[in-house]
């Protein structure tokens, strides 16, 4: 293990704190400054139990999984397993492509949380949320939180991916998921832009949407490439961001706001909304 994997797993924990507590700073104050919609429901129950998940979450994947994906790295370099511990590729190269490749796995993975209806019991208390912002981008059940780092563990597993690679692509992970889903109005042209590459709070919004064939598009988190290449792209929402709503028909309920009703939300009633083998095509 060279000097600089060393250090980057020792540091782990208080590297992702630290990006994580920065921008949600940095979005919750543009949210105040610069808010795209009004507000529906109780700012101060909402957070409390967004951030609650977050805590729960957070202490959770320390227990299961200690050295989280960033030490699967670790471990898969030292053993000498994955495609990049096989090829002499120029380290910047390999870095470039572990993060774009896991950007794609984790689209893919949230396509799959919509398509399969055991995942999107899991899902949905994502979409429960009746609004739209930065605390919204960590609102995951601990269910599928385990199950995704699975999922990233084979990946980093199978690519060989540097440990460097991995810790720059969890900050942006957690970044761009706080990033896309606040509430903030960018300008117009700047949005225009940005949209060609990477994800927006307009574009993710409208993921959001309480209508199904909107729910089932916008489903990249960094790279907006995704969604273009694979047709899940849409431009605008039908009643604008203003006139759209935010959640799941079956859980306007405000309970449904509340901790211990967010984490038993997938074992409520059946599962017949949303799902894209169910999908309702645009018009």
């Amino acid at each position: 293990m060279n000097t600089l994997t060393a250090t980057v797993l020792e540091n782990e924990p208080a590297i992702r704190l630290a990006f994580f507590l920065g921008i949600f700073v940095v979005m919750a104050v543009l949210e105040m400054r610069l808010p795209r919609r009004v507000l529906t429901q109780s700012k101060s129950v909402r957070w409390l139990n967004n951030l609650g998940v977050v805590v729960l979450n957070s202490v959770l994947l320390r227990l299961v999984f200690p050295a989280a994906a960033v030490g699967m790295a670790a471990f898969a370099e030292s053993a000498g397993w994955g495609l990049f511990n096989y090829l002499d590729w120029p380290m910047a190269l390999e870095f470039f492509l572990v993060v774009v490749l896991l950007d794609g796995v984790i689209y893919l993975q949230h396509v799959m949380f919509h398509a399969v209806p055991a995942f999107w019991r899991l899902h949905r208390m994502h979409h429960t949320d009746m609004d739209f912002d930065v605390t919204t981008g960590a609102r995951f059940h601990p269910i599928e939180i385990l199950l995704s780092m699975v999922v990233k563990f084979a990946v980093i597993a199978a690519l060989g991916a540097p440990p460097v690679a991995v810790i720059v692509f969890e900050v942006l992970l957690s970044g761009m998921a706080m990033f896309n889903h606040a509430n903030v109005k960018l300008p117009q042209k700047l949005d225009a832009v940005l949209r060609w590459v990477i994800v927006t709070p307009d574009v993710h919004r409208i993921h959001h949407s309480v209508i199904d064939y909107e729910t089932n598009t916008n489903y990249g988190f960094n790279l907006s490439i995704w969604d273009r290449i694979f047709g899940t792209f849409t431009e605008q929402p039908e009643h604008g961001h203003e006139g759209m709503t935010i959640g799941i028909v079956k859980f306007r309920d405000k309970k449904f706001q509340t901790l211990p009703w967010m984490l038993i939300q997938p074992f409520i009633g059946k599962v017949e909304e949303y799902v894209i083998n169910r999908r309702q095509w645009r018009p």
